[in-house]
């Protein structure tokens, strides 16, 4: 039997698609399982279209994501293709009973296994506008997968959501990018996509090493509390106190207050190096720390120095993340990335990430490539970083979520492999200038709190955001320059998916006691006439669809909900105390609905 190459998937391998019989509608996510023998087996998902007997859709999977598929649906037997760059045309024969399906696999004219699986959302997911309505029915790591991966339902602010996530990956050239998703303080699912490295066509996987970039520094933060908890120093001793091989020059800027782990840490310490770090060539002679921190000869940055006392404002400072790894290393009496290996990386599991720079050469096999703009290989594979706790990192985005995951679960003590509930607050509080925190920037999103943290480098960019107190959480990194417009979307769509706080409104004062409301039937066929837009202003529509018999409202860029039924044009909201109503003119046409909140009544006109 063929042996079939798989793309990386926390679930599994591989997931083919049955299609139903001529006359059933198949608009909806299926979710199908393999049996490839030798080849193995795993699961993977279809977005399907049907007209007539005609089939179409987009396959996401090992063979890649939004392949266009095509085939037919007849008389209780399916026939069905997609091409592939890997194996060429692959085809699925078989029959349907009810919503499962059952059939063979076949590699050009060889057959190679079996499939079954089953419909995870009906059409009405799809037709209602909102495929990740399909979750509320299938929550499964599958279906979130297929809702992110594929077109939304809204385009979005800036029309990116109109895209798959392999043509977003086209748009913006970017080659590879893994994704890592928390829920309920567990990884949920981690997936790779694309090609890590393009000289050598080797593809992403959930163990492919990238650039951390900037996201080094909320680590090493980690590593620095470490020592605070161990006694070596407090997060409020002179940093002069703890340099051994090196002295800040603070001048006046520092005769009333000092330079301290804390402000170093939280970019609040007065240096006004504000330069990033553009790394080495491997091929270059590489400087010290020390070195860099002098602004030496071999070093390609300016030298460290005060521009303001600590604690005035809050100025991004990469040159005082290395003044911190001087301190660190002084104060254990060990190399940087040694210390970070032993008191962070292995005992929270991070087993696919080192400060190692330049990366060892057993880890580089995995190491994706740096890419420019376009996508195309920026030369060297990677640059050299010796200002390792600023951007020094090599990691995963599993073992990234894995690092928040400790943070969120040490913060309600439910976790101390590294520092206690009491130390990790210090990773989650502002320090009281600006919005760091040690090492994470700490902001309010919506209704929620978040610690986050960016990371830019020569060819990398990704994205690390959590929230402080609900478990969940996402990682993204990506293998060339513009990956970061990548990830912004790719974050939006798991905010959007999960329903994250991130996206919600304000509860509104109460105005009177909340009135208890009984649910009445109405026909469908009433309902149906509600079906529609109804814009409340230029900026702000409401969209109303009818699933599974009920009334559901979504507002502009907010979560969908249902609606029950009061009278046969008033319905309300359990979810918060708000009503809608619906208005017609004297035919009996729906022309409208009024939105009864907080006190107040907003008139909305129905536009299609």
């Amino acid at each position: 039997m063929r042996q079939v190459r798989t793309l990386s998937l926390a679930l599994g391998f591989l997931a083919l698609v049955a299609l139903p019989v001529s006359g059933q509608d198949v608009a909806g996510i299926w979710v199908l399982s393999v049996n490839l023998g030798a080849g193995g087996s795993g699961v993977a998902t279809f977005v399907l279209q049907q007209e007539g007997t005609t089939i179409t859709g987009t396959y996401s999977g090992a063979y890649g994501t939004g392949v266009e598929v095509s085939g037919t649906a007849e008389d209780g037997q399916i026939r069905f293709a997609f091409q592939t760059g890997q194996v060429g045309l692959i085809r699925y024969d078989g029959t349907i009973d009810g919503e499962t399906m059952t059939g063979t696999v076949i590699y050009g004219d060889q057959l190679d296994g079996t499939f079954e699986g089953s419909l995870a959302s009906t059409t009405a997911a799809l037709r209602g506008g909102a495929l990740a309505s399909s979750l509320a029915q299938s929550p499964t790591p599958v279906n979130y997968m297929a809702v992110i991966e594929g077109a939304q339902a809204s385009a979005g602010p800036n029309g990116l959501g109109a895209m798959t996530l392999e043509e977003l990956m086209e748009r913006f050239g970017v080659p590879g990018v893994s994704v890592a998703v928390i829920r309920d303080f567990e990884i949920h699912w981690a997936k790779g996509y694309g090609i890590a490295d393009v000289e050598t066509g080797q593809t992403v996987d959930t163990e492919t090493m990238f650039q951390a970039a900037s996201i080094s520094k909320p680590v090493a933060a980690m590593g620095v509390l470490r020592a605070v908890q161990d006694g070596l120093f407090t997060l409020d001793d002179d940093i002069n106190d703890i340099l051994e091989s090196w002295t800040l020059d603070g001048g006046e800027f520092t005769r009333d207050r000092s330079v301290t782990p804390r402000s170093l840490t939280s970019h609040t310490s007065g240096l006004g190096d504000a330069f990033g770090f553009p790394g080495y060539d491997p091929s270059d002679p590489l400087p010290t720390v020390v070195q860099i921190l002098d602004g030496h000869e071999l070093s390609n940055v300016g030298p460290v120095f005060m521009e303001r006392p600590p604690m005035s404002f809050m100025e991004y400072s990469g040159g005082g993340a290395i003044v911190m790894q001087q301190a660190l290393s002084d104060a254990r009496g060990r190399p940087f990335a040694d210390i970070m290996r032993d008191d962070v990386l292995l005992p929270i599991g991070m087993v696919n990430s080192s400060y190692e720079q330049p990366i060892a050469p057993e880890r580089d096999r995995n190491a994706a490539r740096a890419h420019d703009g376009q996508g195309r290989s920026r030369g060297s594979k990677w640059h050299v970083y010796p200002a390792m706790a600023a951007a020094g990192l090599w990691t995963t985005a599993t073992d990234l979520a894995r690092f928040a995951i400790e943070v969120q679960k040490s913060a309600i003590g439910e976790s101390n492999r590294v520092l206690s509930r009491t130390t990790v607050q210090e990773m989650l509080s502002p320090v009281g200038v600006g919005q760091f925190a040690v090492g994470f920037s700490i902001s309010r999103m919506g209704e929620g709190w978040y610690f986050s943290h960016g990371g830019s480098n020569w060819g990398f960019r990704a994205t690390l955001l959590a929230h402080k107190v609900k478990g969940y959480g996402l990682a993204i990194m990506t293998n060339a320059d513009q990956g970061g417009a990548l990830a912004a979307e790719v974050s939006r769509r798991i905010q959007v998916a999960y329903d994250w706080d991130s996206r919600a409104q304000p509860v509104p004062r109460g105005y009177a006691p909340r009135v208890e409301r009984t649910e009445v039937e109405v026909a469908v066929d009433v309902l149906e006439t509600y079906v529609g837009e109804y814009e409340m202003s230029p900026e702000l529509s409401i969209a109303v669809t009818l699933e599974g018999g009920g009334l559901f409202v979504q507002p502009t860029g907010q979560s969908r909900v249902p609606v029950f039924a009061e009278s046969e044009t008033k319905f309300f909201l359990r979810a918060g105390n708000a009503q809608v109503s619906f208005t017609k003119d004297a035919s009996g046409a729906v022309t409208g609905m009024i939105l009864h909140q907080g006190g107040r009544d907003q008139s909305a006109r129905k536009v299609r």
